[in-house]
Order: structure tokens, then C-alpha cells, then sequence
């Protein structure tokens, strides 16, 4: 086997799309199908809403460019969520806040418990925010409100 077999294995891995993940940035945050869910695009003279007030993600890595994949949870200006749905309570590990808005966050149901404000910009490893003397904030979002000013 030739000794260059591993290095085109390794640069193949890198082109492959989906296999790495990076944070986007907190000016980049649109709403995925980029308007209104269920409605269709209609031409306005006025912006549609499409930005997002942010994004949660359920993956997150030591290393900080592999951050921000797996599923993502968009978040419109104003969303309430005392109770997130089941598959996402507790399983965010990563954030992005997108420019002039805010996203507070509680430990447990119905906004009860530890509470911290996130506010405009990516924080890849919610590991690296203390949630008392021995935890953190990764995997431990159980409600959230999210406003943009």
C-alpha cells in the first residue's frame, strides 16, 4: 500500500460535505426554508420576517470548527417555550443569538430553576458556561424565551 493512501483517505473525509460542521455567523441566522413555515413566498415590498432570534444545536465537540451540527432548533423573534419539546429538552450544546436580540434560558420546565442570559453571538460549547459550582449549560436547557429589539 502506497504511503500516501492515508493522506488521500484523510483530504477525501474533509471534502465531504456533512462530515464537518461549523457555527454560523450570528448576522447569517435566516430561518431554514427562509420564510414562514406552511405559507407560501409571496413578493413585498417589506422585509417577510425571515431572521431568526437563534439557533440551538444538539451537537457540539472539543474541537471548536466540528461545533454547531446534528439537528438545529430555529427560534423566530419572540418565541416563548416554557416547555420544549420533548426531543429538545435538555440536548442543546451549542448557540448562536443572532444581532439585537437575546435568548434566556431556564434548567428546568416552565421556567423554573437556573436562568442565564445569552445575548448576540455563537457559543459552540454551552460546556464552557457554569450553571453553579459543578455544572454547565450543555444539555441542561429545558425552557427558553427568545426577543430581538
Amino acid at each position: 500500500m502506497s504511503p500516501l493512501c492515508p493522506l488521500l483517505l484523510a483530504l477525501a473525509l474533509a471534502a465531504v460535505p456533512g462530515v464537518r460542521a461549523a457555527c454560523p455567523a450570528p448576522a447569517d441566522l435566516k430561518k431554514p426554508d427562509g420564510g414562514a413555515p406552511g405559507k407560501k413566498k409571496k413578493k413585498k415590498k417589506k422585509p417577510d420576517g425571515t431572521r431568526a432570534c437563534a439557533r440551538l444545536y444538539d451537537k457540539s465537540d472539543p474541537y471548536y470548527e466540528n461545533c454547531c451540527g446534528g439537528a438545529e432548533l430555529s427560534l423566530e423573534p419572540g418565541a416563548d417555550l416554557p416547555f420544549l419539546p420533548s426531543d429538545w429538552a435538555n440536548v442543546a450544546s451549542s448557540l448562536v443569538v443572532a444581532p439585537r436580540c437575546e435568548i434566556t434560558v431556564w434548567s428546568q420546565r416552565g421556567k423554573s430553576g437556573k436562568t442565564r442570559k445569552f445575548s448576540s453571538g455563537t457559543y459552540p460549547r454551552l460546556e464552557e458556561f457554569r450553571k453553579g459550582i459543578f455544572s454547565d449549560w450543555s444539555n441542561t436547557i429545558a425552557s427558553l424565551y427568545c426577543r430581538c429589539y
